[in-house]
């Protein structure tokens, strides 16, 4: 027995269309001890934006003014994340830096340059996260003076599929409270770019 199909009717789209967009619903307020889940960023929800290493930082301000977020991360042309570059990195020391060493302008401080790279990212376990509470979630955020917190799923060959991110701004906003990290300094390098300050 042979199906008849019927073709859909047609209408010309209309001139203020406009199209949806993911958008993750947060709550308006949490307490520590929810679950942490209810204030992840979760990329199957929300898109996660990046940028490109070649970019200048300029093109990562607009980006990230562009799409209201105070993080992006940085792939290469196959997605692979290189690292992550934050709004602090941004406005920080380091851009300064980067135009006194290389001699160069503003301007032409790329994003490779000030990045955070993928080698000395930490990233927790979706696992870890599922049974984890907003108030762990705070403690481990502080006690590594991070911003940001990265959050993998496991996949089948044991590779790590980014998953979401926790934000210290986001979450301090939704308890009602300011959270501020602890700076740590996580090397040698650091330690002694702290002490000749």
């Amino acid at each position: 027995m042979t199906r008849t199909y019927n073709p859909l009717s047609a209408s010309p789209l209309q001139k203020d269309a406009t199209f949806h967009k993911p958008r993750q619903v947060l709550p308006q307020q949490v307490s520590a001890d929810e679950p942490a889940l209810q204030v992840m960023t979760d990329f199957q929800i929300i898109t996660a934006y990046t940028i490109f290493p070649l970019e200048t930082i300029e093109d990562a301000r607009a980006k990230m003014i562009h799409r209201g977020v105070r993080m992006l991360l940085v792939v290469d042309d196959m997605n692979h994340i290189l690292g992550l570059i934050t709004a602090t990195d941004l406005t920080g020391e380091k851009p300064m830096q980067v135009v006194r060493n290389q001699g160069i302008r503003h301007s032409d401080v790329l994003v490779k340059d000030i990045m955070t790279p993928q080698e000395r990212l930490e990233v927790l376990c979706m696992d870890d996260v599922r049974t984890a509470c907003v108030g762990d979630v705070v403690a481990t955020l502080t006690a590594h003076g991070r911003q940001h917190a990265l959050v993998v799923d496991r996949a089948a060959d044991r590779g790590q599929m980014l998953r979401g991110m926790f934000s210290v701004s986001q979450i301090g906003a939704l308890l009602g409270s300011s959270v501020e990290p602890i700076a740590v300094a996580r090397t040698f390098a650091e330690i002694g770019a702290e002490l000749a300050r």
